[in-house]
């Protein structure tokens, strides 16, 4: 899907009015501070049910409520909405219809997003690089969400009997499941891995053409690839039950991200990096895309860090190739020039204290 109409209630410091949006390409032009970051906010939010900026709540509010509400209607006129109080309590709704899962709306809304945070896929360690993993595959593998939450209840049952001796007797037990689901989401995230890596390569030739035959994936199971999980936890039973957790698993699950068997981030420049996390975006994008169940949507904060002209024209000349509803927040104008159709098939947007208000071009 993609958004027609988003509205925010008492969120951050947007003023509470009905925003219209382009269904293809949008752009957002403010000062620091002016609120761009948290209209993409809104939606990443309302496709994720967290922000990208803060984990506490309270800040997402306005200054004298404790109440902040996010809504958005698609172009197939589905209805999404979140409340959130101050103390974490949400309420959801998806077409008038309540619910208490985050998952039936991210069923109807894909959010991928590239900002100044997204770094954290190289410097914040695995847990960063499997969330954006399991992101496209909870979007591109149907069944992927149910075996991943199974996983979680069967790795915490497991590391309740590694450290607690009175139910020590029930550690072969969730052992057997827990390398049974291991290597179902193994299979999964291998096979994943693979096809976007196979896709990667089509947006680094456009965005970096000059090292894209030198890029490559490393994937990391969690697990020596070349024995069984359960032989390697049984060499290892002594060595968990002194740490009172699984070593190996599912959980350690990585990718590395390397130019000629050297980390990426040790050899590209902060703008090369950047291009490279927008293709390997845009990747993950276009395979959620061809799943066809439904329109992904790509937020861009802060388009002119870090990219220069020609850069900002690679990155144009690849989000035409994309099938997805674009919003892309800069500072002024001219950082977006190199990204504006001839054809003004777009709409732009003046962000000042928290109000947005279209231009007319």
């Amino acid at each position: 899907m993609s958004v027609k109409e988003l509205q925010t209630v008492n969120f951050r410091n947007l003023v509470s009015e009905k925003l219209l949006l382009h269904s293809d390409l949008n752009f957002l032009i403010g000062d620091n501070g002016s609120g761009k970051s948290s209209l993409l906010e809104s939606l990443f939010y309302l496709g994720h049910g967290k922000s990208f900026r803060t984990t506490k709540v309270e800040s997402l509010i306005q200054t004298g409520f404790d109440t902040f509400i996010i809504s958005a209607k698609s172009d197939e006129n589905i209805q999404l909405g979140i409340q959130r109080n101050s103390i974490g309590e949400s309420k959801i709704k998806v077409n008038g219809v309540s619910s208490t899962k985050l998952s039936d709306l991210a069923k109807n809304i894909a959010i991928q997003i590239v900002t100044p945070e997204s770094f954290k896929l190289f410097f914040g360690g695995p847990k960063e690089r499997r969330k954006f993993v399991d992101l496209g595959l909870f979007h591109v593998e149907h069944s992927f969400s149910a075996e991943w939450k199974l996983f979680q209840r069967i790795y915490k049952q497991r590391n309740a009997c590694l450290r607690n001796k009175k139910t020590l007797e029930q550690l072969d037990y969730w052992t057997e499941e827990f390398c049974r689901l291991s290597e179902t989401i193994a299979l999964f995230r291998k096979e994943y891995i693979e096809n976007l890596k196979s896709e990667l390569v089509n947006w680094l030739t456009i965005m970096l053409p000059n090292c894209s035959n030198d890029i490559s994936i490393q994937y990391l199971q969690g697990w020596n690839s070349k024995k069984e999980l359960a032989i390697i936890l049984k060499e290892n039973k002594y060595k968990e039950l002194e740490k009172g957790y699984s070593l190996y698993g599912a959980q350690k699950f990585d990718i590395r991200f390397l130019i000629d068997n050297s980390s990426i981030e040790h050899r590209l420049s902060r703008g090369q990096q950047k291009l490279f996390l927008l293709a390997l975006t845009f990747a993950q994008t276009k395979l959620i895309e061809q799943v066809k169940r439904i329109k992904p949507i790509l937020l861009i904060d802060d388009i002119g860090a870090e990219l220069d002209h020609s850069s900002r024209k690679a990155m144009f000349k690849a989000n035409q190739l994309l099938n997805c509803q674009t919003i892309i927040s800069a500072i002024d104008r001219l950082a977006l020039e190199p990204l504006i159709p001839d054809d003004n098939n777009y709409n732009m947007f003046h962000v000042e204290h928290g109000k947005i208000k279209a231009m007319i071009e």
